[in-house]
């Protein structure tokens, strides 16, 4: 009789530090997998804790707690059940490994079965770069052995350690049959192919079949979209699994004569471009809102793309009733503003109040009146608009718990082109790592109607979330008559080519100039990028969607002169 393995895998939502909640949902799924005849049920990276738990590991209680939960979880598997392999920080390196002072734990995977924690495996090759950090908290295991379970030799390589061929590569010499892979890989756009070929790399080069288990989830500005398979050893894909929602799947494995093999189960396609981005905003702000315990969001409607599209996602991913838009006119706000603003509420079914700002801007412009004397009004005053719209809507968020919900969009957090304690003012971003061009093609593409979504699913309407007016009328941040955004940046499209040469592919201005644009342009987006990073730095989380965000990934000093290179 050929060797047969049912395995689970759980394509999970942890919540970091939440030990207890964990434990729970780990305990629920091992549940269904045992309901569904599983032999062995794997968990996505750092399960246990969350991922990425941060500098929390470097605390000797929450090791603890954790390692509480990890023996209790072991207990369980005294049932009959399928064992469990479970990954976490954890603090007991390999037993051939010399004894260390280190406080910092390993990135592991435990075996639980017969009520034991029967081995772990520790991450070798700890990533560095980009968001991760996990050099500062983490210590690096050895090159690890397969790990025997029921006469199956399995490799467990953590996320990084497949994405070079070496830790791989060690496994199939020490005998590994099959590859099952805990990650914590985050969504950017373009990525899962990215993986996907990697993938097929490391099965190409051992022979070996693999099973790649991603989380999915937000953590604050990260979201973890899933979108996990299986290869067989020929490459062939044997089950995938969607895109930013929670499952778990039983796979059937059998032992032939050229090795083990996965019977084709589950396949989901993958996501085209803008769905993905949309539902990677959707999956972000919901876990962020419901992770931290907030009632729903209240943000700012002004009538304009931003604030339509960051209310169209907030009601997706919350429902209406947990969404309050507020709009905020001043002398100059048109008509044409306060009517989008209130057809879209009306469209999303949202909570809409209005709070003349006048009264504010009137009494700024008394109490300045002795330092301001006679100079002429410009800047100062459109930013005590956008000051006193910040300081009404934290008023509200303030009395009734609600989150505020920023609104701005990546190139006007590049450019500057945002106002400190005004339109800044809040506690999350959905758009913060979208280019204005994308605001538009998002907005577009959501009108056309509501996105399938599992799990929870989208909240919002199943038609338009906005009029049409919205997309197509000029931008513009009504801080003066006739205003428009263009009047002092360029073409949203020739914008965003420049910002994404200088932020993601760091091209020099003369090979930006060489795709077409004039050198001083790029010289001026390039001063005004650097001049706003102050400003970036005091601005909320929002979701990550591009190879290079603010904040993780792109680190640069405010005090910084290297602008002037032509």
């Amino acid at each position: 009789m050929p060797r047969r393995l049912k395995l689970a895998f759980a394509q999970a939502n942890p919540t970091v530090g939440n030990i207890a909640g964990n434990l729970a949902l780990a305990r629920s799924l091992r549940a269904k997998a045992a309901e569904a005849g599983a032999d062995l049920i794997l968990f996505p990276e750092l399960f246990l804790s969350g991922y990425q738990p941060e500098d929390l590991v470097l605390k000797p209680f929450f090791l603890d707690k954790l390692e509480e939960a990890a023996h209790a979880l072991a207990a369980d598997t005294t049932d009959g059940g399928p064992a469990m392999l479970l990954p976490t920080p954890w603090r007991t390196g390999p037993s051939d490994m010399p004894a260390s002072t280190d406080a910092r734990p390993f990135n592991a995977v435990l075996l639980l079965e017969n009520g034991e924690i029967a081995t772990a495996r520790h991450k070798h090759d700890l990533p560095n770069y980009g968001v991760f950090d996990e050099k500062r908290v983490f210590q690096a295991g050895p090159m690890p052995g397969p790990i025997d379970f029921q006469g199956i030799r399995l490799g467990v390589p953590i996320c990084e350690d497949v994405w070079t061929p070496d830790v791989v590569e060690c496994l199939e010499e020490s005998g590994a049959e099959i590859f099952l892979v805990p990650n914590g890989s985050p969504f950017e756009m373009d990525k899962d192919e990215h993986r996907l070929q990697l993938m097929i790399a490391r099965v190409n080069e051992s022979g070996m079949p693999l099973v790649y288990l991603n989380q999915v989830g937000g953590q604050d500005e990260l979201i973890y979209d899933g979108a996990s398979f299986v290869l067989n050893a020929d490459a062939s894909l044997a089950a995938s699994l969607p895109a930013f929602e929670e499952a778990t799947i039983l796979t059937d494995w059998v032992e032939g004569p050229d090795g083990w093999v996965c019977a084709k189960t589950s396949m989901t396609p993958p996501l085209e471009r803008l769905e993905a981005i949309y539902k990677a905003m959707v999956l972000g702000l919901r876990d962020y809102v419901r992770k931290n315990g907030f009632p729903g969001v209240v943000l700012g409607m002004s009538g304009g793309i931003d604030s339509a599209l960051s209310a169209a996602v907030a009601v997706d991913a919350l429902g209406p009733e947990a969404v309050h838009c507020v709009m905020m006119p001043s002398p100059y706000t048109s008509r044409e503003s306060l009517e989008d603003a209130a057809e879209a509420c009306g469209m999303l079914g949202t909570k809409l109040d209005e709070v003349n700002i006048g009264p504010a801007m009137d009494a700024f412009s008394e109490m300045l009146a002795p330092i301001f004397g006679e100079t002429e009004a410009g800047v100062t005053e459109e930013n005590i608009q956008s000051r006193s719209r910040g300081l009404t809507l934290m008023a509200i968020s303030n009395k009734q718990g609600a989150m505020v919900l920023t609104t701005g969009n990546k190139s006007e957090m590049s450019t500057g082109y945002a106002t400190l304690y005004g339109d800044m003012c809040g506690g999350y971003s959905v758009l913060k790592d979208i280019y204005k061009s994308d605001v538009f093609r998002l907005s577009s593409w959501r009108n056309e109607g509501r996105p399938q979504m599992g799990g929870e699913g989208l909240l919002g309407p199943d038609g338009p979330v906005m009029p049409e007016r919205i997309i197509t009328k000029p931008p513009s941040a009504e801080l003066k008559p006739d205003q428009t955004d263009q009047d002092s940046l360029p073409e949203y499209d020739v914008l965003d080519d420049i910002l994404q040469c200088l932020i993601e592919k760091e091209m020099s201005v003369s090979d930006i100039a060489a795709r077409g644009h004039a050198p001083e342009l790029v010289q001026r987006v390039w001063r005004m990028l650097d001049l706003a990073e102050y400003k970036r730095r005091q601005a909320p989380p929002g979701v990550k969607v591009t190879a290079r965000s603010f904040g993780r990934e792109r680190r640069y000093p405010i005090t910084n002169a290297f602008r002037k290179i032509l």
